[in-house]
């Protein structure tokens, strides 16, 4: 079953965590600065300041602010848009792969 036919409460059997972290997000060879919102193992939240849609593939890459931990790079899909008053959106992302 594709990931945007699940049952609503079957994609809540993943555990998110907050995070408000700075993220850039790749498409298409731009980079863009984003906020990614919240994070569980199956995807993630992020805010947008540009327009994205259903079934675009992102490299999301969020950096560590610590020398010893390496930062996260995923390849992601969105699977679900909401639209925001500022014309950015809040996407939410699928995890295909992690680097």
């Amino acid at each position: 079953m594709s990931q945007t036919g699940r049952d609503y409460s079957e994609k809540r059997d993943f555990i998110r965590m907050r995070v408000d972290a700075d993220v850039m997000l790749i498409h298409a060879g731009d980079q863009i600065s984003g906020v990614c919102i919240d994070l569980s193992s199956s995807g993630m939240q992020v805010e947008a300041p540009r327009q994205f849609k259903v079934g675009d593939r992102l490299t999301v890459r969020i950096d560590s602010d610590h020398a010893a931990l390496s930062g996260l790079e995923a390849e992601t899909e969105v699977v679900w848009i909401k639209p925001q008053d500022d014309g950015g959106q809040k996407l939410g992302l699928i995890i295909l792969k992690m680097k």
